[in-house]
């Protein structure tokens, strides 16, 4: 089914009603649904975590290549009217090769980030924090470039954090010294704008706030990925409105109670009842 077939039948048969799908390896993404539940309440969201096969960071790209596909025909399987890919990794690796063949609109966690960090047309130094693999695709700093050729950019991989942020160590006094070791190389160069190219790492605010400078603009996923996919879903008429509270359903390639309680911190709310999902090509 082409994309324009899908619109056509959906103003027909109530696509709008249909939820909205998300996935990450993880857990981080649930930042990106805490954001969107809190910008769009009516929506209904399916998110799924391949946590079995976590982190994506560590694979080749055409492993994450053929766990992405394998996430979105979940999420397809559900009836999903919107797929946000809320993992950096799989963005960066794999989301491109979805743009034309998905039925659905199909969204990541880049192109809003470098939105919104162009959007002040003031920036001139733009750091970013994240993940191994995300440093190391260039797809921050190969998107922000396109867009301004005199921008200065400057990528740290900061792998300590993620942990950091699952043990619930956020306050503690090391993470606060782990930040300030890992942001001196930024600081250094200037920087007026930090991009946290992590879904986790929106977190981490206000400690960030705490010690990084006064005045460095702070730029998190959770956050620009909700307002952008609500621009989305109004362009395309697949917008639902007036609905009441939408619903949360959460599945996961791998159980544990570990997840539950990361789930409750991420969201802020209770996960609900977590379901077991089995994962197969389009």
């Amino acid at each position: 089914m082409v994309i324009d077939d899908f619109y056509s039948i959906g103003r027909i048969s109530g696509v709008k009603e249909a939820a909205l799908g998300f996935f990450d390896s993880g857990v981080g993404g649930l930042t990106v649904v805490r954001a969107v539940m809190d910008l769009l309440p009516g929506e209904d969201v399916i998110y799924l975590g391949d946590t079995a096969r976590l982190p994506y960071g560590s694979k080749s790209p055409e492993t994450i290549r053929q766990f992405t596909e394998e996430d979105v025909g979940f999420l397809l399987g559900k009836g999903v009217k919107a797929i946000v890919v809320a993992c950096n990794t799989a963005t960066a690796h794999a989301l491109p090769g979805f743009w034309e063949s998905c039925p659905v609109p199909i969204m990541g966690v880049i192109e809003p980030g470098v939105e919104a960090a162009l959007a002040d047309g003031e920036a001139e130094r733009i750091g970013i924090i994240a993940t191994r693999g995300t440093i190391g695709s260039h797809a921050y700093q190969h998107a922000l470039a396109t867009r301004n050729t005199g921008l200065m950019i400057h990528g740290v991989a900061t792998p300590l954090l993620v942990p950091l942020i699952e043990e619930n160590w956020i306050d503690e006094e090391v993470t606060k010294e782990i930040l300030r070791k890992y942001l001196e190389p930024l600081m250094a160069k200037g920087i007026d704008t930090l991009m946290l190219a992590c879904t986790h790492y929106p977190l981490l605010v206000p400690v960030l706030r705490e010690v990084l400078p006064e005045g460095v603009r702070l730029i998190d996923s959770a956050t620009t990925c909700a307002e952008h996919l609500q621009r989305m879903l109004e362009a395309k008429n697949l917008l639902r409105k007036g609905a009441g509270e939408g619903n949360l359903e959460i599945y996961l390639t791998d159980l544990s109670e570990q997840f539950e309680d990361l789930a409750r911190r991420f969201l802020k709310r209770s996960p609900g009842r977590v379901r077991r999902a089995v994962v197969s090509k389009i």
